[in-house]
């Protein structure tokens, strides 16, 4: 008997089905040993040995592994074709060494793609495991682990607040801190455009003044309204005629079929997923057969698959889309390892694929593959320039036309940032002397706009181009980020918070070389260098921890007020902006004698007076001074009520000494537009609905640490926002607080309708039927249930495969009680 290994128990399923009888499929969920997150787990005084534990929820599997193990003859490793996937084959086999049940007989396979054909090719030209990507493997988590566990102990004892820092991770923080930084100091430009629009032969065309009395004009010419009337009123008396007409025939040619960043920028742009929700699709896909392995930054694709593609192209349009040769694609990316195909359907006679989520992502791939083999599109660029009789004005028009749209026909890249169309306008015929008549003269008001917050396809696509980490850790590292709160996103755009600002200031004084974009890349190529077996593994960590670990021991010797001294100095310059009158920014805008500084607090860095107590103003650490900064001097609302910025955020406060009252403004209740009677309404709480109608204990509404809620007997129910703090009435609070202690909310919706009724089921007659579940969609005989796969079409199950997911569920038997179930009380003895 031979065992196969996998990652998933999906890929599986399939593969045992595709192998037949004499081989036994097992997958090890994922990896099934890691570093113990504790100090000692890597030993850089005996070689970087590593402690290796095997993680607590993968020992039942391992166990099934090692049981079968013991019986086969054969253990195949099929762990998918990457780093990752060669370190989990190995320790798969190192645990079966350990345990003495490893078979004599080890093969590595690996393929692209799970379809029948591709499985039993590469179990046909097995390998060795290959050593490189193994001790490529083991730098890698090394040097993460020696970062992070040297780093982080650091950042808690000198940073109050700070959670953690990492190799990549602090990188892109830096990369998003550092935009921040650009737009606070941008300072906008006022300038103004001036044009007129024409019209020739029916058809109106706009153009834009380009010259004004010889003077070339740039965009910034033009700086205010004076001399924009006056550059207007030029264009207004001139009568202009064609001066010259330039034509220019131009192509593009398609973009190449799906790296690992260029899908998660893409499904970004135009599907508005995350990157890891972008992934967790693309697994799905690929264990199902649909796509190619997602994992990869090679830009090409195999010849067979190049060629379904020319006729997938030929039977849907025409033999005019197909390129008289096979377009080849190399990648243009810093550190590119193409050793895997790009990403693309597995077959493309199938332009559909899955159902929601899934479909969507289908369909991108499916139509970038298929139109990186199409032929290029053919357009038409022309530039018209027109002058007036007096030769003092000179505009300029320009448009477009799409002679042949090849490609586009089907796919057009996403951007970013929204692009200028002005070439994208059509153009009348003209010809030079002809005279548009002249309809309308303009002058439109501008201000340049400050570099955008980075998306997290632009993101993406900057860490990639720097050559730092690699794209299937993206996802990863961009979770932690906002698991660790450093940054949040608005409008799918990243926004640094003070503790994020906080931590890329102190990496950036004490540790910069270790955040530095030109050293991370390059300790990226030496990552690379061991993976094609150009650098031991262990020489690298060598060379790292020589400068690293005497540097971890210098800033951990510093007094925390040293930190925030030297933090004090190094962030001057936005902290304390020059002022527009001169005058010393460093002087406390509120009592006008004492000087600002950062200070450390339990709850992290803020900006204070050097007067206090005498005088309490103090600074949000994440607010720029200057300009443009808000004030934290008291705002008065009436009726004695004040608004105020403390270490926390703004507040609002009523009365003095032990009468005082406070209360902190929710997030859903902008500072900018807060009301007296908001702000007293927020004073007044807890507010006090009634009382119940069951018990007679009172019901209150209130905000705490984790957002609005009602409060009755002990008991909590979460409010959707401040509002419905305050509008909340006795039926909806009675609903609201039954529904949280038993757990109805969740449970909402009670039986719906079936998304498909599939019949009776050929042995017990019991009715099958499709529905909708809080996990998604499954199938159902009334007495088991069987999730469907990810990439299955509810509305396209047929009977016999709910049959046979029903069955297979039967077969698992119910589902393990989780440890820590309560037990039934024993019977006291009398």
């Amino acid at each position: 008997m031979k065992l196969v290994v996998v990652e998933s128990p999906a890929k599986a399923k399939t593969i045992e089905k595709y192998l037949g009888p004499g081989h036994r499929v097992l997958a090890s969920y994922g990896h099934v040993r890691d570093l113990p997150p504790k100090d000692g787990s890597v030993d850089p005084d005996d070689g970087f040995a590593m402690l290796w534990t095997v993680s607590a929820d993968r020992a039942k599997q391992l166990k099934a592994i090692t049981d079968e193990a013991k019986s086969a003859d054969t253990l195949i490793l099929a762990t998918d074709p990457d780093r990752e996937g060669e370190a989990i084959s190995w320790h798969v086999q190192e645990v079966l060494r350990a345990k003495k049940a490893l078979p004599a007989n080890v093969e590595r396979v690996t393929f692209n793609a799970i379809t029948k054909s591709a499985v039993l090719e590469a179990m046909g030209r097995p390998r060795a495991l290959d050593e490189d990507l193994i001790d490529a493997y083991r730098a890698r988590r090394a040097l993460d682990y020696l970062v992070g566990f040297t780093l982080s102990p650091i950042l808690w004892r000198k940073l109050p607040g700070a959670k953690s820092a990492g190799r990549v991770q602090s990188v892109a923080l830096r990369l998003i801190v550092d935009r921040e930084r650009e737009i606070e100091l941008f300072r906008a430009q006022e300038y103004w455009q001036v044009g007129a629009t024409f019209e020739a032969d029916g058809q109106s065309f706009s153009a834009r003044l380009v010259q004004l009395d010889g003077t070339k004009l740039d965009r910034l010419s033009i700086g205010d309204k004076g001399s924009a009337d006056a550059a207007k009123a030029v264009v207004e008396a001139g009568r202009f005629t064609v001066q010259s007409v330039e034509t220019k025939p131009f192509g593009r040619n398609p973009p190449p079929p799906f790296t690992t960043s260029t899908l998660q920028q893409e499904a970004a742009r135009k599907l508005g997923f995350s990157a890891s929700h972008t992934m967790r699709v693309a697994q799905s896909l690929y264990e199902d057969g649909l796509i190619t392995y997602m994992r990869t930054d090679g830009v090409d694709m195999a010849e067979e698959a190049i060629s379904a593609a020319r006729r997938a192209i030929a039977a849907r349009y025409d033999a005019g889309y197909v390129p008289d040769k096979p377009r080849k694609y190399v990648s243009k990316i810093k550190n590119a390892q193409e050793a895997h195909e790009a990403i693309r359907p597995t077959d493309f006679a199938a332009s559909r694929g899955g159902s929601g989520d899934h479909a969507r992502l289908y369909e991108l791939v499916y139509n970038r593959a298929l139109a990186s083999q199409m032929a290029s599109a053919r357009l038409e660029r022309t530039t018209v320039e027109l002058s007036d009789g007096a030769g003092r004005a000179v505009l300029r028009a320009s448009g477009q036309v799409v002679l042949f749209p090849g490609f586009l026909a089907l796919y057009e890249e996403g951007r970013d940032e929204k692009a200028d169309d002005e070439d994208a306008a059509r153009m009348p015929a003209l010809r030079q002397g002809d005279s548009p008549a002249k309809t309308g003269v303009t002058s439109t008001q501008h201000f340049t706009q400050p570099p955008p917050r980075y998306s997290e396809a632009s993101l993406v696509k900057r860490l990639e181009e720097l050559g730092i980490g690699r794209p299937s850790t993206y996802a990863a590292t961009l979770q932690t980020l906002k698991d660790r709160e450093y940054v949040r996103v608005d409008k799918a755009r990243f926004l640094p918070e003070e503790s994020g600002r906080l931590v890329t200031a102190f990496l950036e004084r004490f540790f910069e070389r270790y955040v530095s974009f030109d050293y991370t890349a390059e300790l990226e190529e030496g990552l690379d260098d061991v993976s094609g077996g150009r650098t031991g593994w262990q020489d690298l960590l060598a060379a790292f921890w020589r400068d690293f670990k005497p540097k971890a021991g210098e800033v951990m010797d510093f007094k925390p007020s040293e930190v925030t001294a030297a933090l004090d100095e190094f962030l001057a310059p936005w902290l304390y902006p020059p002022r527009d009158d001169g005058s010393d920014p460093r002087v406390c805008p509120a009592c006008g004698t004492g000087r600002l500084s950062l200070r450390g607090g339990k709850f992290g860095a803020f900006v204070a007076c050097s007067n206090y107590p005498e005088c309490r103003f103090t600074q949000k650490f994440g607010q720029a001074g200057g300009e443009g900064a808000v004030s934290d001097g008291p705002s008065e609302l009436g009726n004695g009520i004040t608004l105020k910025t403390g270490r926390f955020g703004p507040y609002v406060e009523r009365g003095e000494g032990d009468e005082v009252k406070r209360a902190s403004l929710p997030k859903d209740v902008p500072q900018d537009g807060l009301t007296l009677e908001m702000a007293e309404k927020l004073l007044s709480l807890p507010r006090t609905i009634g009382a119940h109608p069951e018990t007679g204990e009172p019901i209150t509404a209130s905000i705490g640490r984790y957002g609005p809620y009602l409060l009755h007997a002990g008991k909590y129910a979460r409010l959707a926002s401040t509002a419905e703090v305050f509008e909340t009435g006795m039926n909806a609070a009675v609903s609201k607080l039954a529904d949280a202690a038993s757990g109805a909310d969740r449970k909402r919706g009670g039986a719906r309708e079936p998304l498909a009724n599939l019949g009776p089921h050929p042995e017990s007659g019991k009715e099958i039927k499709v529905l909708e579940g809080r996990y998604g969609p499954y199938v159902s005989d009334g007495t088991t249930h069987a999730t469907l796969p990810k990439s299955a079409d509810p509305k396209a199950v047929t009977l016999g495969e709910a049959v046979e997911l029903i069955a297979a569920k039967e077969a698992k038997g119910p589902a393990p009680k989780k440890k820590g179930a309560r037990k039934a009380p024993a019977r006291r003895k009398t």
